[in-house]
């Protein structure tokens, strides 16, 4: 990616958001409206067998929004094994899709690093009583 932000994750699951040196062709107001409506719209997400949103798990790793307004987004499950792997990719693109001024929507599985119970938010640990 040369130009754009990045929506990332550290190992304890909290949220950086990182712009891209050397600026973007989208203006600063736009990205940061782009960016906050990506995440509204992954929040939308949710695991069947889990009451918690995919971004609150802590299920995607990253999202890039390049200056051509297409989406990258790495996403993760919570066991290589889940019932819905197949189709969640679907939803997340189509849910990012929906988003007003985006393109393209790619979406990435990948399981490098392993998801783990650290990357939940807090209000995820809340929602599932792991406190």
């Amino acid at each position: 990616m040369e130009n754009g932000t990045t929506i990332d994750h550290n190992e304890a699951g909290e949220e950086l958001r990182a712009d891209v040196a050397g600026g973007s062709a989208i203006p600063m107001a736009e990205l940061d409206r782009l960016t906050n409506d990506i995440v509204a719209a992954l929040k939308t997400v949710y695991d069947p067998e889990i009451p918690c949103d995919i971004y609150e798990l802590g299920l995607i790793y990253k999202v890039d929004i390049e200056d051509d307004r297409s989406i990258n987004i790495d996403m993760t499950l919570t066991a290589p094994g889940c019932p819905v792997a197949g189709e969640m990719p679907g939803w997340v693109e189509n849910a990012v899709s929906s988003v007003a001024g985006v393109g393209p929507v790619n979406v990435d599985m990948v399981f490098d690093p392993p998801w783990s119970p650290e990357r939940m938010s807090d209000e995820a640990k809340v929602a599932l009583n792991w406190y």
